[in-house]
Formats: structure tokens, C-alpha cells, sequence
């Protein structure tokens, strides 16, 4: 490449570096929130039609690819090559939105539509593949923007995605306009004239349904969840059993939060929750009657039976599993990441929800059943030296609490309360969660979601401090449009951080009623701890948890169309172009 050349790339580049850089700070931990809505135009203005497509997409690409991987290094210390797969995946998304707009600039198609159908397209496009990773949108830099956000309970998160892009496309539009010197042509007036009643309806919509929700909401029980603070590498030595490398045994990550729980059940707690596999063991009673009396899970399984009893309900994140024989011989049939109910009478409820989005790399292994020279090979390239993946559950478990437990409880409860469990990474996934919120009638089937999470996979150490990475804000950040879409509560119990409660409006609500954790909620990260407080119930039932992610499926479905007619329109051309050319060669000669 000649120097000159290298100068024209470089200026080319700058302007997608200025974008990355600000969609980088927007989100959590930073939430430099506001420069969300300026932070596509220099995107949008790179996109010039007397740029050169081959260079344009080059450009996009080579930003995009750094832009990923530095946002989702806390991927790499747990897979190498999952996080260098996902990065180079979701960093094409750029070059392509950057030709769509290139053409939607040639086509003079105004930026304040395209902008956002393509944007919001790309968005949910990213959550077709590689098991789907509904990260880093647009919308979730608004996660405390709490009037903007409702309008998820109609569009769900790609809504506010939209408004954003439709506020950056105008912006590009009036820029260009400016330098044509058409500032104030009544075609341009009408653009920002909708996008101003848009801003002014969400706004109205917004302060609607928080003024509503003083009417529809009422006090659930007393919630208590504890957050455990023990890294992945920590965790992982403790459940292969190797006392010289574990810093800590299964047995006394159990009993330090035995303790946080029995602090929550003095403190009045009518459910207490666990952080996900935070009980190293197997607990499904199938299973179960194949261990000895005197086994680590028969133990841990009645010291949690016996510590139910009469105090509260347990919600535990642990391991279930399913048996087989071959011949005489027990042999391990399936593996499950678990959520198990344990009841004040002592006993289990039935059913146990296993989760049913296993995160990629990390929790499966791809091509395990479907190629296994090729899983052979990926085998060599994997840190634990063993296959580690579980299986996937697939019922949509609704557990129920029986009330009062406690005196605590409202005595006006004419029914059972109903919740659901949701682990991990699913929480992230908007269709996932909305099918627990409604029943087949369209009624609302549960009154509140309980997101358990181990993210102790995503922090370090200094010395003896743990780092937390910026995953575990986001993560509470992604939750908070999970709770507005459906206008349920969620409680989050994480290991590691961030464990809370967000409201039905989106409201990650700080302090709390008694507990250990720092009183803010974004604080409570690299920490252990427990709090406890009372659970908000909301009756609402809304658009979004009956018919799931319209919006952004029409815009993805705009985008492939794009995608594909584009160049069949630029083949199209070069054809007639040549036949018109033949035609005049043969009438010349």
C-alpha cells in the first residue's frame, strides 16, 4: 500500500475509531450514557458515496474487530478461541452496515428511517449465531434512563435502540444538509418535526406508566439473596476435589453461605436465594439414591432440607443429572445446571429448572454429537483437558410459595406467589424470558423472576483482592429491559456480583431492608454479602411478553432484504451497462 494510500485509510478509519470509542463509554461500568446519542454520527458520515466500497468495509472492519475484542476481553481468560471466534463473528456486522449506508447515501434514503432499521437489524442478527450474544446494544446504555425505557414493555430493548439510531440518523442528516447548504429546505424540517413527536411520545408514554405503576404494584414477600465472592478457577479446583491446589473446598463455600442464610432467615427472609451452582453437588433425588448415606451430595442435600424447615424456602443453584445403565453398570446420561426449591415443610418441590440456553464454549462444547473429528480437534484447544459440557433443560419450570410463611408476609395473599428461575446468560435473551411471563390464556402465570448467576468466571485476582471485569455490570444492565419488557421484579443472586432487585420499571434499587452488601448497587462487585428486602409485584401484563421482539425481527428482516438486493441491484446495472455498451459498439460499426 503507498503511502498516500495509507493517509487516505487512516482518515478513513477515524471517524468509525471516534464511534467505537464512544460506544464503548457509554455502557456500564462508564455509562457516559448521553453520548449514546451522538455516538453513530460519525459512523454515518464516514459512509460517503465517494468512498471506496473495498476500503469503506475494510475500515469498518478492522475497527469493528478492535472495538469487540477489547470490549469482551473478560471472554478470553475462559476461552481463547471462543473469544476470538465471537469477535471476529460480530465485528462484520460493521462493514455491512457501513456499505448499507453508503448506498442509502447515493439513494439520498433518508438516515433518520435507515439509520435505525439497520442498526436495530444488526443488532438482533447478532443474536442468530454462535448461540446468540444480545450484548453491548444501543438500549442498554439507557439502563437508568428510567422514562425512556418504558416504551420495551411494547418494542422490548430494540425500541429504545431505534429512538437512539433515529436521533443519530437526524443528526447526520441536518450535517449533511449543512454542507449542501440545505439547512433549511421543508423536507428537512418534517425529519426532525417526527423525530421530535417520537422523543415527545416516549417521553409522555415513560412518565405514563411510572405515574400508572403506583396502582398496579404491591409488596410480595421478603426476599433474601446472598452473593458469594469466589472466582471460577477457585470454584472449579474445589469441585474436582484437589485440597492441595483449592484455596477453598466445596464443603466451606457451602457453609459460608449456609451462615449468610441463616443471617437472612433471622431477619424474616420467606425465600432465600443462592447464586447458580454455588452447591458444588447433584441434587435431583433420581440421582441421589445412587450415593452412599455418608456422600458430599446426600449431605449437603439434607443439611438443606433440614435448614428449610420451618424457616423459609430455599432456592439453590446446583447440578441434576440423569442415570442410565449400561448393562448393570449406572452411567451418567445427562448433566444439568439446576435451580431446586427446598420447602419450609422439609421437603423438595417436584420440579427443578435446568437451564435451557448453555452458553457456548463455556458451558457446551459445539460439534460434540454432530462431528466428532472436528470436536476432536477443538478437545486439543481446551484449557480444562476434558469435556465440560452440560445439557440443555427444556420445560419452563413455575415453582410455587405456599404463604405465610413468616408474619412478615402480606396477609392479603389469596394465592400461592408463583416465580421462575432464569440462569445465567439467559437472562440477556428477551423471547427466552418473555415465555415465562404469560400462559397460554395471556395471563400473567408468575409474579416475579429470579435471575441466579455464577460470574465468577469474569473476575481476577491482585494478590488477594478480586477484580471484577466489566461484564458484571452489564449484565445487571441487560437484566433491568428483561423486567420492563414483561413488567416483572428480578431479583438477582449472583456469585461475585451483581446481586439485586430491579423493579418493574427498571429501577435498580439501591440499599435495602437489612444485609451486608455496600448500600449501592453498582458497588456491590468483587464482594461477598447478603441482603434482604421486599419483592414488588406488578399485575401489568403487556404487548412485549405476548408477541416478543417485532421490532427488531421486521428490521432484520429489512437488512437481509438490503443485504441481499443491493448488490443484485449493482449486478443488474453492470449488466445493462455492458449490453448498452455492445449495442453501441455494434451501431458504430
Amino acid at each position: 500500500m503507498k503511502k498516500v494510500n495509507l493517509k487516505k485509510f487512516l482518515l478513513l478509519c477515524l471517524p468509525f475509531i471516534v464511534s467505537a470509542a464512544m460506544l464503548t463509554v457509554i455502557q456500564a461500568p462508564i455509562s457516559l450514557s448521553p453520548l449514546a446519542w451522538i455516538s453513530l454520527v460519525p459512523f454515518i458520515l464516514a459512509c460517503s458515496p465517494d468512498s471506496k466500497p473495498k476500503s469503506l468495509a475494510l475500515g469498518a472492519y478492522l475497527i469493528s474487530l478492535c472495538y469487540w475484542l477489547a470490549n469482551i476481553y473478560w471472554i478470553a481468560p475462559i476461552t481463547l478461541m471462543g473469544w476470538t471466534s465471537l469477535s471476529l463473528y460480530t465485528a462484520l456486522s460493521w462493514p455491512i452496515l457501513a456499505l448499507c449506508l453508503r448506498y442509502c447515501r447515493i439513494k439520498k434514503i433518508p438516515l433518520f428511517l435507515a439509520a435505525p432499521i439497520l442498526f436495530v437489524g444488526a443488532e438482533r442478527l447478532r443474536g442468530c449465531f454462535f448461540g446468540g450474544f444480545f450484548w453491548r446494544f444501543l438500549a442498554h446504555s439507557q439502563y437508568t434512563n428510567i422514562t425512556i425505557i418504558q416504551i420495551a414493555d411494547i418494542f422490548g430493548a430494540a425500541g429504545v435502540s431505534f429512538l437512539i439510531a433515529m436521533v443519530n440518523g437526524l443528526l447526520s442528516d441536518l450535517i449533511i444538509a449543512a454542507r449542501q447548504k440545505q439547512l433549511f429546505k421543508l423536507k428537512l424540517f418534517l425529519k426532525t418535526a417526527f423525530v421530535a413527536i417520537a422523543l415527545l411520545a416516549t417521553i409522555l408514554y415513560g412518565r405514563w406508566r411510572i405515574n400508572q405503576s403506583e396502582k398496579c404494584v404491591t409488596d410480595g414477600p421478603l426476599i433474601a439473596s446472598l452473593q458469594s465472592n469466589v472466582p471460577q478457577m477457585i470454584k472449579r479446583e474445589a469441585l474436582r476435589g484437589e485440597p492441595n491446589i483449592a484455596e477453598k473446598t466445596s464443603e466451606e463455600i457451602f457453609d459460608e453461605l449456609m451462615q449468610k442464610s441463616r443471617a437472612g432467615i433471622e431477619e424474616g427472609a420467606d425465600l432465600v436465594i443462592w447464586p447458580e451452582t454455588m452447591v458444588q453437588a447433584t441434587l435431583n433425588d433420581e440421582v441421589l439414591v445412587f450415593f452412599g448415606p455418608n456422600s458430599q451430595p446426600v449431605l449437603f442435600d439434607k443439611a438443606l432440607s433440614g435448614h428449610a424447615a420451618n424457616n423459609a424456602f430455599l432456592l439453590i443453584g446446583a447440578y441434576s443429572g440423569r442415570i442410565e445403565f449400561r448393562g448393570n453398570e449406572p452411567v451418567w446420561a445427562a448433566r444439568y445446571n439446576s435451580a431446586f426449591l427446598y420447602r419450609p415443610d422439609g421437603s423438595k418441590y417436584p420440579k427443578q429448572y435446568s437451564k435451557m440456553h448453555l452458553v457456548l464454549f463455556g458451558e457446551v462444547l459445539p460439534f460434540r454429537k454432530s462431528s466428532p473429528f472436528l470436536f476432536n480437534i477443538l478437545m486439543k484447544f481446551n484449557p480444562y483437558g476434558y469435556d465440560h459440557s452440560l445439557d440443555a433443560g427444556t420445560e419452563y419450570t413455575v415453582y410455587e410459595m405456599t404463604a405465610p410463611v413468616k408474619k412478615t408476609t402480606p396477609d392479603t395473599q389469596s394465592r400461592p406467589y408463583k416465580f421462575s428461575v432464569i440462569i445465567c446468560y439467559e437472562a440477556t435473551i428477551p423471547d427466552l424470558v418473555r415465555k415465562f411471563a404469560l400462559d397460554s390464556n395471556g395471563q400473567k402465570k408468575i409474579d416475579w423472576l429470579i435471575n441466579i448467576s455464577n460470574d465468577g468466571w469474569f473476575v481476577r485476582f491482585k494478590g488477594e483482592k478480586v477484580l471484577p471485569s466489566t461484564e458484571l455490570s452489564q449484565h445487571m444492565a441487560i437484566c433491568v429491559f428483561r423486567s420492563v419488557e414483561n413488567r416483572l421484579s428480578i431479583v438477582r443472586s449472583v456469585n461475585t456480583g451483581i446481586s439485586c432487585i430491579i423493579d418493574t420499571l427498571g429501577s435498580v434499587k439501591n440499599g435495602f431492608l437489612a444485609g451486608t452488601l455496600p448500600e449501592k448497587a453498582i458497588q456491590r462487585t468483587g464482594v461477598d454479602g447478603w441482603f434482604l428486602d421486599k419483592l414488588p409485584i406488578d399485575k401489568r401484563e403487556t404487548f412485549f411478553s405476548k408477541y416478543g421482539q417485532w421490532l427488531d425481527f421486521c428490521c432484520a428482516l429489512c437488512l437481509v432484504l438490503f443485504i441481499i438486493v443491493t448488490p443484485l441491484a449493482g449486478f443488474v446495472r453492470n449488466k445493462k451497462y455492458l449490453l448498452f455498451s455492445r449495442q453501441r459498439q455494434n451501431e458504430v460499426q
